[in-house]
């Protein structure tokens, strides 16, 4: 059972201390040295049981006899690891709500869900209850519940960051991420786990706004587009920005992006045809990894699932291998094409999620319609393998507001650099914009 209670803002799934290795005074100051971090309970630590957020889970598997990697290098970068977090059974959700170990409080928007499934690591970040988190972000799972929280999180590209010792979700997609509440901290982490060459520190080629994308934000979306062309042109000058369709320019440059927008249901309920067919691509190859992952314990336990889990899982049992071949092709040649848009040096501004975060213990009936546009937002990175970073912009009318910035596959360091560079600025333009009410 959890060990949470109020003062914690129920993150935590169990609290210990993992210090680093002992640091001699003479030599120079590690660079994490002095922080403090939680891991979402995905994460193999040696001697715990790794509980993948049901207490079924928990009951049926021995403790880990082994630390994962990347928990192991930010140790040995000097910080010190305070806790396991809660998050989403089985990691199949984007809610944040755990019926068996209790929903972490928002605290940004305690009536909210604070989103998941990594939602105990972004809680325990907005709280200020340590000073960075690891979760993992399959399907918007660090995106999401940062942005619903007011923290930053990052996704780095896929494959870039160690798996090692981290319960697979769908192996395709699965990232380990991170939340901090500034882009100095969140930066420094990156430092420590990224395994890329070299540091990219240069300015923007091209910063292109997702005109389409922002339309789901109705004028919210023109405020914040308006609040980035500021800031970019203050900082990186106006000749970088341009403007472009995404759902367009998928389906002109992805011929087979149109084969599935007949046949997705989410290309019905969003307004990008293309980026609806891109989700439901997304989430068949989704569920038939996760189903190979873990149908035979599932069949075996018959475990115990919240609503919304439950039926996500069930779909996922009864999914075949149907399309998957053309839905492996929509991913390469998306990636071709999205990586064509961007060039070396280019950032992609869309939003995070296409509204507030949702009221807790909505049903999930009233649900389906902002997940299906929300998943549509989410596959742009999942489905390209491209490094994303949510971006807060503080509160307006009381609720968090959040961009979104991608950057190519392997251009971590180059995001995080930008974002450190010019984020002053857009935090500045953000707070005067909601001052005014305009």
């Amino acid at each position: 059972m959890a060990e949470s209670n109020a003062e914690d803002y129920g993150a935590f799934i169990q609290r210990f201390n993992l210090f680093p290795s002992p640091h001699s005074p003479t030599l120079p100051p590690l660079p994490l040295e002095g922080l403090t971090f939680a891991v979402k309970d995905i994460f193999d630590i040696d001697g715990y049981v790794t509980g993948f957020g049901n207490p079924d889970w928990a009951r049926t598997h021995l403790p880990a006899t082994s630390t994962a990697p990347t928990v192991l290098a930010l140790l040995e970068a000097g910080a010190t690891c305070v806790g396991k977090t809660v998050m989403d059974e089985m990691a199949y959700s984007i809610n944040g709500e755990n019926k068996h170990y209790g929903t972490p409080i928002n605290p940004v928007a305690p009536d909210r869900v604070p989103g998941g499934s990594s939602s105990g690591s972004a809680v325990a970040v907005a709280a200020g209850l340590v000073d960075f988190s690891l979760g993992t972000d399959t399907a918007g799972s660090v995106r999401v519940p940062a942005a619903y929280c007011g923290i930053f999180g990052f996704r780095p590209s896929h494959d870039v960051v160690s798996t090692s010792h981290v319960i697979p979700m769908a192996q395709s997609f699965d990232t380990v991420g991170w939340f901090a509440r500034d882009p100095a901290t969140i930066s420094k982490v990156g430092h420590t786990l990224l395994q890329l060459p070299g540091e990219i520190n240069v300015e923007p080629t091209r910063f292109i706004i997702a005109n389409d994308c922002f339309k789901y934000l109705g004028s919210l979306g023109e405020q914040i587009s308006h609040i980035l062309v500021q800031s970019v042109e203050d900082t990186f000058g106006s000749h970088v920005i341009s403007h472009e369709n995404l759902g367009n320019y998928t389906l002109s440059k992805v011929p087979i992006s149109k084969n599935f927008i007949s046949t997705a249901p989410e290309s019905r309920v969003s307004t990008i045809p293309a980026l609806g067919a891109l989700s439901y691509a997304l989430r068949l190859l989704q569920r038939f990894e996760f189903k190979s992952n873990h149908e035979e314990w599932l069949n075996n336990v018959k475990p115990s699932l919240g609503p919304g889990i439950s039926e996500r899982i069930m779909e996922a049992l009864t999914s075949t291998d149907d399309n998957l071949d053309s839905c492996r092709k929509f991913k390469v040649d998306f990636k071709a094409a999205l990586t064509d848009l961007l060039g070396d040096y280019g950032v992609l501004a869309i939003p995070t999620i296409p509204g507030p975060p949702p009221k807790l213990n909505l049903d999930v009936t009233a649900l389906k319609d902002f997940r299906a546009q929300a998943f549509c937002l989410i596959a742009v990175a999942s489905m390209s393998g491209f490094c994303q970073i949510s971006v807060p912009l503080g509160l307006q009318n009381g609720l968090p507001v959040s961009v979104s910035l991608l950057a190519r596959h392997g251009a971590d360091y180059f995001l995080l650099n930008l974002v450190q560079s010019f984020y002053p600025t857009l935090k500045e333009r953000a707070a005067a914009t909601w001052e005014s009410g305009l």
